[in-house]
């Protein structure tokens, strides 16, 4: 009863506070890096987004008062065709909000836009800079430094994954924001697209890779082939029935986890296919975020507030 009336009252407060998230634009007025020249317009249709003429972030913050100092960068998935920015992004955000977690939702560039010099890079170049700008307002959002995670779902994953492992700044733009790190603190990937090699998702290495499928390429963008000591600790949940992204992503990622001495949890499920949701779960599948909340206070990426 509890878990049913936190869901319903997340949803309220989802539905009253929806328009009033601040949309936080990533670059100044033309610094936008990796662009052509060539105008796109922002494409919202069925409540996902096809294009993204202005990078950025939607913000929910926590209440001083329940503020833990922690706060997560969530990565939407959609193949890397389209944003799944309300179901993948604003509903986890309220979930978040309710351990007093500070969510930002990114509005990241797509691989398929007209406006994109190297296609590859838009959305980390983007992810680096959220990273940066949450950083860079720590004190003004009452975030601690050390305690700014990303979330990834399905191809949102690789995006998360691929900032958590590729130590090349793509977001430098000579200005204020550059001094401050974009290394995650911790990751929680959800269903992600892992690989760009044999267990790919073929939508998403279609819409990533494109015509540069050389091998070189495939092992840059493959996540389990690059993590390092850069590589922050991860919380990864998939489920075994997972028609669209294969398991073995996941499987291939805690691997190389575990074979760099990087802290990792991972948690396989026998249901939930690639549609994961945050409750009404079949089976055991419905336990993920009650694991994933105990490993945020277990590894104290998320700490209690203490009472004065």
């Amino acid at each position: 009863m509890k878990k049913a009336f936190i869901f319903i009252f997340v949803g309220v407060l989802f539905s009253r506070s929806l328009k009033a998230q601040e949309f936080i634009p990533l670059w100044p007025q033309g610094k936008k890096p990796n662009y052509n020249g060539k105008k796109v317009t922002d494409s919202l249709y069925n409540e996902r987004i096809w294009r993204v003429a202005t990078p950025g972030m939607y913000a929910f913050l926590v209440a001083k008062a329940e503020n833990t100092g922690t706060a997560i960068l969530i990565c939407p998935g959609g193949g890397y065709e389209r944003l799944s920015h309300f179901y993948n992004g604003f509903n986890f955000a309220k979930w978040y909000n309710t351990l007093g977690v500070n969510v930002f939702v990114l509005i990241n560039r797509l691989p398929h836009q007209a406006d994109l010099i190297d296609k590859q890079i838009g959305p980390v170049q983007d992810a680096q800079r959220a990273i940066r700008w949450i950083r860079a307002n720590a004190a003004k959002w009452n975030i601690k430094s050390d305690k700014i995670g990303v979330m990834g779902i399905s191809a949102g994953g690789h995006v998360a994954a691929t900032l958590g492992t590729h130590t090349k700044d793509e977001s430098a733009i000579k200005d204020s924001l550059d001094k401050f790190s974009f290394h995650p603190d911790f990751m929680v990937l959800l269903s992600p697209v892992i690989t760009m090699g044999k267990e790919a998702h073929p939508g998403s290495k279609k819409n990533f890779l494109g015509a540069d499928t050389t091998k070189a390429n495939i092992v840059n963008y493959s996540a389990e082939l690059q993590v390092s000591s850069f590589t922050p600790p991860a919380f990864i949940v998939h489920a075994s029935n997972d028609k669209t992204v294969k398991v073995q992503n996941s499987v291939l990622f805690y691997q190389a986890l575990l074979a760099k001495s990087i802290e990792a949890s991972l948690h396989i499920f026998p249901q939930g296919g690639h549609g994961i949701r945050l409750d009404n779960n079949p089976g055991s599948t419905d336990l993920w975020l009650e694991l994933l909340e105990a490993w945020l206070k277990e590894t104290e990426f998320v700490k209690p507030i203490p009472f004065k």
